[in-house]
C-alpha cells in the first residue's frame, strides 16, 4: 500500500499542471514551476507580460529553460506501469467495485473502473482510458478558449473602431449643430426684418385710411355745419309773419333744395384692393421660400415651414368670414333628427313620419343648410368627433333630392368625406387625401370671388383640399355609420372671426 502511494506521488510530480498528463518537453519559468512547452505556449498566447498558470505570479519576459532532469524522471515513472487497484486515498473511486476510475465510457459520459468495463452494462460501449478522454476534452476546451480569445480580441478591436466612429460622428453633429444655430439665427434676423417691413407697410395703410377718414370727416363736418345753418334759417323763416315770410322765400327754398342732394356711402375701392392683395404682394411664405432656397440644407425645412405657414394663413383668413349656419329641417331625410337649435343632426334607425316634399332627401341621410349663398366669402366649422362615417361640403341649390346618384361636381356636389377609414375629396374620380392627423373638427371655406371651396383640419390647423365650383350653393351634411354621435355646427371663436361677408 505504501509503495502504491509512493508511485502515485511520483506520478503527481511528473504531471503537467495544465494538461494533467505526463510532461512533454518540460520547461521551467522564472518562478520555478514547470510545464509542457506546448501547454505553456497555448496558455500564454502572444501577449506579454504573462503569469504563471500555477502560482499566478507575473512573468515579465519569456525565459523558458528546458528541464531535462524532469524529462528523464517522466520516462522513469512511465516504466513503473502501475496496475489498476483501489482508488488512491482522497480520490474518488468506483462506488460498486472500489476500484480506481481509469476508464471513461463515451456513451454514458461517465468515468468507470476496469471491472465496470467488463460488465454487461458497458460491454458494447466505447471505452477509452480516462487520460485520453481528458485529453480530448482539454483539446476541445483549448480550442474553445482559442476561439473565445479571438472573439474577445475582435470585440476589443470593434470597441476601438466604434469609439473612433462615434468620435467622428460626434464631430459631424457638432458641425451640424453650429450650422443649425447659424442658419436659424439668420432666419430669425430675416423674419424680424420682414416683420418690420410688413408691419411698416400695414402702418402706411393705416395712416392712409386715417388720412382719408379725416378728409371725409372734415368734408362731412362742413356739409353738416352748412346744412345746420340753412336749417336754422328756414326754421326762422317759418316763424316770420306772412308778409316777411314771403320776402326772400324763393331764395331760401332754392338753397334748401340745392343742399338736399344725397351723399353716397363712403367707398375706398383702392384701399380695399390694396388690403385684399396684401398677402400676395407681400407674401411672407414666398419671401421665406426665397430665403431658404439659398441655403444648402433648406428643402426639408422649406417644405415643412412653407406648408404649415400657408395652411395657418389660409385658415386664419377663412375664419375671418365665419357665418352662422343652421340646418334646414325641410330637407332632412326622415331618419335624421335635428336639435332644437338646428345646429346638430344625428342618424336614427327608425324613419320619422314626415311629409315627403320635393325638398326632402329620400335615399341618403342628408340635410342642407338653411341659407343659400350666391356671392362673397363664407366659412363654417363642423364637429365630426370620432365618427367613422361623415360628409361635409356644399352642393347646388338645384340638386335632386330624390333617388341615388354619384356625389361629384358634375352632379352639383363639392364634398369631403370619411368612409372605411379613408378621407376623400368628391372629385371625379374621387381623390384620396393624405390625412396624417385625424381631424375632430373640419372647416369649410367658400370663396365665390375665387370660385373655390376649401376644407381645413381645424384640430391640427392644416389644409386638406381645395376644389372649384359654380352656381348658387348651400351647405351640405351627411351622417351615417354605426357611431350615432351627431354632426354639430360649431361657433367660430370670436377672436378668429371678422366680417361675415366682404
Amino acid at each position: 500500500m505504501a509503495s502504491g502511494n509512493l508511485a502515485r506521488s511520483f506520478q503527481d510530480e511528473v504531471t503537467c499542471p495544465i494538461c494533467l498528463e505526463y510532461f512533454t518537453d518540460p520547461v521551467s519559468i522564472e518562478c520555478g514551476h514547470s510545464f509542457c512547452r506546448a501547454c505553456l505556449s497555448r496558455c500564454w498566447g502572444e501577449s506579454e507580460p504573462n503569469f504563471c498558470p500555477q502560482c499566478r505570479e507575473t512573468i515579465p519576459q519569456r525565459h523558458l529553460r528546458p528541464n531535462y532532469q524532469l524529462g528523464n524522471l517522466v520516462e522513469l515513472v512511465k516504466r513503473l506501469q502501475l496496475p489498476a487497484g483501489p482508488a488512491p486515498e482522497g480520490q474518488p473511486g468506483c462506488e460498486r467495485h472500489q476500484e480506481a476510475l481509469k476508464l471513461f465510457c463515451q456513451e454514458d459520459q461517465a468515468p468507470i473502473c476496469v471491472v465496470c468495463d467488463r460488465s454487461r452494462a458497458h460491454r458494447a460501449h466505447t471505452v477509452v482510458p480516462i487520460e485520453e478522454a481528458a485529453q480530448e476534452c482539454k483539446e476541445q476546451i483549448l480550442s474553445c478558449l482559442q476561439r473565445l480569445r479571438e472573439e474577445r480580441d475582435a470585440l476589443r478591436g470593434l470597441e476601438s473602431d466604434w469609439a473612433k466612429e462615434s468620435e467622428r460622428l460626434l464631430r459631424q453633429t457638432d458641425v451640424e449643430r453650429q450650422l443649425v444655430g447659424w442658419e436659424c439665427e439668420r432666419l430669425r434676423k430675416f423674419l424680424a426684418e420682414r416683420e418690420r417691413l410688413l408691419l411698416a407697410r400695414l402702418g402706411e395703410l393705416d395712416k392712409e385710411i386715417g388720412r382719408r377718414r379725416e378728409e371725409h370727416a372734415a368734408r362731412l363736418g362742413e356739409d353738416i355745419s352748412r346744412l345746420s345753418t340753412l336749417i336754422s334759417e328756414l326754421e326762422e323763416k317759418c316763424r316770420q309773419p306772412a308778409l316777411e315770410l314771403l320776402q326772400g322765400v324763393r331764395s331760401a327754398v332754392s338753397r334748401g333744395e340745392e343742399a338736399t342732394s344725397p351723399h353716397p356711402a363712403p367707398k375706398c375701392p383702392e384701399l380695399e384692393r390694396r388690403i385684399r392683395d396684401f398677402p400676395g404682394e407681400n407674401s411672407l411664405q414666398g419671401a421665406v421660400t426665397g430665403f431658404l432656397g439659398t441655403g444648402r440644407r433648406c428643402w426639408g425645412l422649406l417644405s415643412l415651414y412653407a406648408g404649415a405657414l400657408a395652411a395657418e394663413r389660409g385658415l386664419r383668413r377663412a375664419r375671418g368670414f365665419a357665418v352662422d349656419v343652421t340646418l334646414d329641417p325641410d330637407t332632412a331625410h326622415s331618419k335624421l333628427v335635428l336639435s332644437e337649435d338646428r345646429k346638430s343632426v344625428r342618424h336614427e334607425d327608425t324613419r320619422q313620419d314626415l311629409p315627403d316634399t320635393p325638398e326632402r332627401f329620400d335615399s341618403y341621410p342628408e340635410v342642407l343648410g338653411a341659407e343659400g349663398f350666391v356671392g362673397g366669402r363664407r366659412y363654417w366649422e363642423v364637429e365630426v368627433g370620432d365618427k367613422t362615417e361623415w360628409t361635409v361640403g356644399v352642393c347646388r341649390e338645384s340638386v335632386s333630392r330624390k333617388g341615388k346618384f354619384p356625389f361629384s361636381p358634375k352632379n352639383g356636389y363639392w364634398l369631403m368625406w370619411l368612409r372605411n377609414g379613408a378621407y376623400k375629396a368628391g372629385t371625379s374620380p374621387s381623390t384620396l387625401l393624405p390625412v396624417s392627423a385625424r381631424p375632430s373638427r373640419v372647416g369649410v371655406f367658400l370663396d365665390y370671388e375665387a370660385g373655390e371651396v376649401s376644407f381645413y383640419n381645424v384640430t391640427y390647423r392644416s389644409h386638406l383640399f381645395t376644389g372649384t365650383f359654380s352656381g348658387m350653393l348651400r351647405p351640405y351634411f351627411y351622417t351615417g355609420g354605426t357611431n350615432v354621435t351627431p354632426l354639430t355646427i360649431c361657433p367660430v371663436p370670436a377672436q378668429a372671426g371678422g366680417n361675415p361677408c366682404p
